[in-house]
């Protein structure tokens, strides 16, 4: 691997990318409560309306969590200069534009190599082409692929730190959340790390205006996953016949995100007739709220221990670092 350059690795052939994401369309458009995988969002419009909402008013998470980010990093630096280490390999599960790495990178100095992962080839080698500019020192390893499964990753001989911002992780059913970690902690290996940003539990009128913004932006990207599901396999979905509609589900402690479809209607997919009832929904994303002890007993079931962990102002984000022995 050369200093100040990146490769993309590991990435999937088309053919077999195509079956799966056909597979797993079909396989949940096929429930009584039709579902749509949300890491199929990102492609490289998705991403682009990702950035987008990142950057709109109502959307506190990311800015929060930017905040938060270099007090975290400042302290961490602390915590792994005195550690008798070849340094640090950072590696950035679903890695988007590689916005959150950055105050890591300007305040840690055992990094010595970052590696990042996501399943949008072409976003990830533009955001790895600008991160390389920026630290023409470190030495950058792109992997484009499923970051929920475990990979085989050239550690460098340091030690692996995992980084799982933007609380992403509340994407995943609990259940999914911990086979996520144990995922992760086998991809990273014993003696390894994960700094994992997680969105808190708080108002739920703060909860609704940040998944209902007043531009839109987070319906385009909703509806965005059917133009691509219409453009890659060839269905016939008209998007205006679909609304987008999230809410607070308190019971389960999560924001959902679906589609509402505005008519009864039938879609084909590849020979496939799927039927929608006026004010049938599709299910598109979880974003669960977890308080610092229900996330630290979620990542100890996955295997980890919690080492630290950090409050924003008026307790509305929060990171919490683990470790695995073994």
């Amino acid at each position: 691997m050369l200093t100040g350059a990146h490769s993309a690795i590991a990435a999937t052939e088309p053919p077999k990318v195509v079956d799966e994401f056909l597979r797993d369309v079909l396989e949940g458009l096929s429930r009584a409560q039709k579902t749509l995988a949300p890491k199929y969002f990102y492609d490289t419009q998705g991403s682009r309306f990702f950035d987008e909402i990142c950057n709109l008013e109502e959307y506190y998470p990311y800015r929060t969590e930017l905040r938060l980010l270099p007090r975290v990093a400042q302290e961490l630096d602390h915590v792994f200069r005195e550690q008798a280490s070849p340094g640090l390999n950072v590696v950035e599960f679903g890695a988007g534009s590689l916005h959150k790495i950055k105050p890591l990178l300007t305040s840690m100095n055992a990094i010595r190599h970052f590696t990042a992962i996501d399943i949008s080839g072409d976003h990830l080698q533009a955001a790895c082409d600008s991160l390389a500019h920026h630290f023409p020192e470190l030495s950058i390893q792109a992997v484009e692929g499923d970051f929920t499964k475990p990979l085989d990753l050239d550690t460098q001989a340091c030690t692996p730190m995992g980084f799982f911002p933007g609380s992403t992780i509340g994407n995943f059913i609990p259940d999914e959340a911990v086979d996520f970690l144990a995922s992760a902690r086998e991809t990273l290996g014993p003696g390894s790390y994960m700094l994992v940003g997680v969105d808190t539990k708080k108002s739920e009128s703060v909860l609704h205006r940040a998944y209902n913004d007043i531009k839109g932006v987070t319906a385009r990207f909703n509806k965005n996953i059917l133009a691509r599901i219409n453009r890659e396999l060839g269905a016939n979905f008209c998007l205006d016949d679909f609304d987008h509609c999230a809410w607070y589900n308190r019971d389960e402690g999560r924001v959902e995100m679906h589609l509402h479809s505005n008519r009864s209607q039938s879609v084909s997919l590849r020979g496939v007739e799927i039927s929608f009832e006026r004010g049938e929904t599709i299910h598109t994303e979880n974003s669960y709220k977890y308080n610092p002890t229900e996330f630290e007993a979620l990542a100890q079931r996955a295997g980890w221990r919690t080492r630290n962990w950090w409050l924003a102002d008026d307790a509305m984000f929060s990171m919490t670092l683990l470790y695995c022995d073994a």
